[in-house]
């Protein structure tokens, strides 16, 4: 599965119980994809914490405005089209620097990047997932095949339900994967789902690309 290298200074330190400031993803640096293979073991698949640890959304309905929703971290994952229901689980940074994915035992779930947006607050919401194990397909094997227009529902902690409309699904080598767009905690709510594709090369590159689905916000359902 893919990871996606970020800036390696560290974020503030979070206190027990203190909302921490976001790392600001709005100009990148240095951001390369690096792909690990599925077939690799402990490499990457630490988990890391992060800054956006603290979101639970067990405080009450964030109130929505125009830019977006406040914070409260995704639950679980809907994409029809390709027939996806999955838990999401907060993933960090891995000690590479690299964005960390969901244990291979766990292949069938997702993981949001805990230093992106959530999913419905303003900016790039970060939902990365393995394409496939030695075993067989997982959770995000059929993420190239989605179309324009396809839906894709979060849930999130809070219980709100936010939908996105997929604009585009493009595959990217992993020297070129054009950070700006996928990270960023700026502009409209935005969603983007990450896979491996593209040809096997095997070692440490794994597959040769990476599948990007980004999508915008249309919807949001409230309890």
């Amino acid at each position: 599965m893919a990871s996606a290298r970020v800036p390696r200074s560290p974020a503030p330190p979070v206190g027990a119980g203190q909302p921490a400031e976001r790392r600001p993803w709005s100009v990148p640096v240095a951001v390369v994809l690096v792909l690990v293979g599925v077939f690799a073991t402990g490499a990457g698949l630490g988990r890391a914490s992060g800054p956006l640890d603290w979101v639970a959304g067990t405080g009450g309905r964030p109130a929505a405005s125009a830019a977006g929703l406040a914070a409260s971290r995704p639950v679980s994952l809907a994409v029809p089209a390709i027939r996806v229901s999955a838990p999401v689980a907060p993933v960090g940074q891995a000690p590479d620097g690299s964005v960390d994915v969901p244990p291979l035992a766990k292949a069938d779930e997702t993981g949001w990047y805990d230093r992106s947006p959530t999913p419905g607050e303003p900016g790039r919401a970060v939902i990365v997932g393995h394409v496939d194990t030695k075993n067989g397909p997982a959770v995000f094997y059929e993420l190239g095949r989605l179309k324009v227009g396809d839906r894709i529902e979060v849930t999130r902690a809070d219980g709100d339900v936010v939908v996105f409309a997929v604009d585009s699904v493009e595959h990217f080598g992993k020297d070129a994967l054009p950070a700006d767009r996928v990270y960023g905690d700026d502009g409209p709510p935005g969603l983007r789902l990450i896979t491996c594709g593209g040809q096997w090369v095997g070692g440490r590159t794994g597959y040769a690309d990476n599948v990007v689905a980004f999508a915008s916000l249309v919807d949001t359902r409230r309890p």
